[in-house]
């Protein structure tokens, strides 16, 4: 019986067929899979050896060691690419080439390096970011046998027997690449060239700082790193003298390592820097300090997401109001990206521009409704707006689909306040309700955003409940009689967070309300006519008089006699006068025209035109609110020499 021709090709011996059926199917398998090969190794009694090690002019070690060299690439590349950091990619790198395929590696990257389309600052430097060199075990307990190739039983054991330091070769730190030099000629060509060709005797000496290139009779391989768009670094691998020498199959290893490990720093470089360009985008956007309103004392935190999601929409804000009120606002754009955190920044600016008209909060909330609408349909968002008033005792609060804010009383009770939950911003069509609540003078008030309360671990009540009882038990802490601590109450809620609970970003705002006590504050109409500044002056005098501040009569009479005088001038209503004493003596005149004053330099021919120059040099703090039915001018003055 004939046999078919293409039956003899590849016939091995009698022997050698039956140690191929004692071997096991994984690795009969394996070498006969193209690339991407799978990344279980073979058992160790029949790991393959280094193709070097195998006589060439036998074809079944040829096709072994080709088998061997497509699976150490196929492994090699899977851990290089399971690095998200740049040292964790050179790191990669490093691991996965020593010692299988080289003693030795030296990773040089661009000083600095370019990012995206952005042009490389000159001159061109490259660093060493990292050496390796022959172990027997990786530093997370691999075998060596995980990445494929092996070491030679004999090289494995000279190996073991090596001095670590002697082992290792010197080389430069730094290296400036000479333009139309050896080495900028290697690194343009790209392709990866042997150590003892001409370009890499030329170049070697230029990159490693030497002048008679490799030490010792080493073998190398100089292999260029470039990533997308330009050339990042370079890579050289050693063997000592007394290993086989690189193959020129080990060149296109070398290329395919060095593309993989570029592509990946490239793509590093990138995440990096959009990350960082997010989380200053995000944090820029939220305040750089809180402001110091009179009768109440603020506290805040921010804490980003996990890395992973580090980009998030919330914010908070304290906004002083005419009257001495404060406007404490905090919200949550749904969603972790650049576009949540930009539409973050808007809606903050939108809600400052609102307070700054004094609207009251649910008419706040309408108009965010409003502009989140014209921002997109998919634009959502959550809000708490509430106005403090330290006069009053008393603070409004209106919600737009928030968790609502905690209240801590001075004598240790926690509160969920009511407040009506409305929709999210963003919905469109939805009316808000505002609701005018006490604010106890020493009672403390705990705006926050989801990410504190809610959690894969737990549903948002269950973390309300968490979060009021710990600062019920914060509170019990500093005894009835005293509040604790604002800075030290915010770090202590924080502490609600257990391990692996951080699934969004927190903003926290804390408002301990002191308020303004009545024998501190002195309020009086005035009819808009010629009268009204010296009828101003003489309140303003009895007033000091009965705090014990005489010596602050003629300045402030001054003042409010120019103030007052130009609010007369304007106003068809009755003007209104207000002295409050806490640290400073401020003073506040409303009228029912809505132009803001301006300061400006009066000629020397003009009669007037010097009112506000005075209250700018005498003045501690002056400013002008718009309202809606008017607006109010103010100044302070200090108490204190």
């Amino acid at each position: 019986m004939t046999e078919h021709p293409t039956s003899h090709e590849g016939r091995q011996p009698v022997a050698a067929r039956s140690q191929e059926r004692t071997r096991p199917r994984q690795e009969a398998s394996a070498a006969a899979v193209p690339p991407p090969v799978p990344s279980v190794p073979a058992p160790a009694t029949a790991q393959a050896t280094a193709p070097s090690s195998v006589p060439p002019q036998d074809p079944v070690g040829a096709a072994r060691r080709e088998g061997d060299r497509l699976r150490f690439v196929g492994a090699a590349t899977r851990r290089i690419a399971r690095g998200i950091d740049l040292d964790e990619i050179v790191l990669g790198l490093c691991r996965a080439t020593v010692p299988t395929f080289s003693d030795a590696i030296l990773v040089y990257l661009r000083d600095p390096l370019p990012v995206g389309d952005e042009r490389p600052v000159a001159p061109f430097v490259l660093r060493l970011r990292r050496t390796d060199r022959l172990r027997l075990t990786d530093e997370d307990g691999e075998s060596l046998g995980t990445t494929g190739l092996q070491l030679p039983e004999s090289e494995a054991g000279r190996a073991s027997l090596l001095d670590p330091q002697a082992d290792v070769m010197p080389a430069a730190q730094l290296c400036e690449v000479a333009s139309g030099g050896a080495l900028s000629e290697v690194l343009r060509g790209v392709r990866p060239v042997f150590g003892d060709s001409a370009a890499a005797r030329a170049a070697l000496p230029e990159l490693l700082g030497g002048e008679m290139g490799l030490p010792g009779g080493r073998r190398a391989i100089l292999a260029p790193l470039r990533g997308r768009r330009r050339v990042i670094g370079a890579a050289v691998f050693l063997r000592r003298p007394d290993r086989p020498a690189f193959e020129p199959n080990d060149l296109l290893v070398a290329a395919q390592l060095a593309t993989h490990t570029a592509l990946g720093i490239d793509k590093a470089v990138l995440y990096g820097r959009e990350a960082y360009i997010a989380d200053e985008l995000q944090r820029t956007m939220l305040p750089e300090g809180l402001p110091q309103p009179t009768g109440v004392r603020l506290a805040s935190r921010y804490l980003p997401a996990a890395e992973t999601a580090r980009v998030g929409g919330d914010w908070y804000d304290a906004i002083p109001l005419p009257g001495s009120r404060v406007a404490l606002v905090v919200g949550d754009v749904m969603g972790h990206s650049m576009t949540s955190a930009a539409i973050m920044g808007q809606l903050r600016t939108t809600a400052q521009t609102l307070a700054g008209l004094d609207l009251p909060p649910q008419e706040v909330l309408h108009h965010l409704d409003e502009q989140a609408q014209r921002l997109g349909t998919d634009r959502m968002a959550t809000c708490l707006y509430a106005v403090y008033d330290p006069v009053s005792h008393r603070i409004t609060i209106a919600n737009a689909g928030h968790p609502p804010p905690i209240l801590l009383h001075l004598g240790g009770r926690a509160e969920v306040l009511r407040v009506p939950p409305g929709a999210p911003i963003g919905v469109g069509g939805v009316d808000f309700e505002a609701v005018e609540l006490d604010a106890p003078a020493g009672a403390t008030l705990l705006l926050y955003t989801d990410g504190l309360v809610e959690s894969r671990l737990r549903d948002v009540w269950t973390g309300i409940e968490q979060l009021r009882e710990r600062l019920a038990a914060t509170a019990q802490l500093t005894g009835p009689d005293h509040s604790p601590p604002l800075e030290a109450l915010c770090d202590d809620v924080l502490d609600v967070l257990g391990p692996g609970d951080r699934d969004d970003d927190i903003a926290l705002l804390a408002a301990r309300f002191d308020g303004i006590a009545p024998s501190d504050v002195a309020y009086w109409f005035l009819e808009p006519e010629d009268a009204a500044p010296g009828r101003a002056r003489r309140l303003a005098r009895r007033a000091l008089s009965r705090w014990g501040l005489e010596e602050l009569s003629d300045s402030v009479e001054l003042l409010i006699s120019e103030v007052v005088t130009n609010a007369v001038r304007y106003a068809e209503r009755p003007v209104t006068l207000r002295l409050l004493r806490t640290d400073v003596l401020r003073c506040e005149v409303g009228d029912d025209s809505p132009q803001l004053p301006r300061q400006r330099r009066a000629r020397d021919t003009d009669e007037g035109g010097r009112g506000l120059f005075l209250v700018n040099r005498l003045a501690r703090r002056w400013g002008a609110t718009r309202l809606s039915t008017g607006k109010v001018v103010w100044f302070e003055i200090s108490t204190r020499p």
